[in-house]
């Protein structure tokens, strides 16, 4: 189980997804936990969830562990299938629950209510994509196998 885990072929197209989703994944944990970039930070981000979408304290831990802590290890290759599983699952949540009703596009010109699903996609699918491949080359998880 754990050589599955890790095991990852040499490609490094896998990089460039990585470094697209840790990014992108990195400034929304960071608005959570460390109120950067905006963000709430991680006691206002508890009680946001907690009080106004009725998540329990766990979930909201693990949300911002996924966000913050994940986008780390999926820049740095390690735990990516873990990770991008988790975030693939948390923007799929996101999206049932807060932009389906939007439609498809994103509210590039203010004209919806809210923002559409089309970014929860284009996550989940790069999400899946290195659930499948892993780590590729320059990704710890490579070098774990190896020795």
């Amino acid at each position: 189980m754990l050589n599955w885990l890790f095991r990852t072929d040499g490609s490094r197209g896998t990089i460039f997804l990585r470094l697209a989703l840790g990014s992108v994944m990195f400034s929304h944990g960071a608005q959570k936990v460390l109120g950067l970039f905006g963000g709430p930070g991680y006691e206002k981000t508890i009680e946001i969830f907690t009080t106004k979408m009725h998540f329990p304290v766990y979930a909201v831990v693990l949300l911002m562990i996924t966000e913050f802590a994940g986008s780390l290890c999926l820049i740095a290759g390690l735990f990516t299938r873990i990770f991008a599983l988790a975030i693939g699952a948390a923007m799929a949540v996101c999206a049932y629950l807060n932009h389906l009703q939007n439609g498809f596009f994103m509210n590039w010109f203010g004209n919806q209510k809210g923002e559409g699903f089309e970014f929860h996609i284009l996550v989940v699918g790069i999400a899946l994509a290195l659930v499948v491949k892993g780590g590729g080359a320059f990704s710890i998880d490579r070098k774990l196998v190896k020795k």
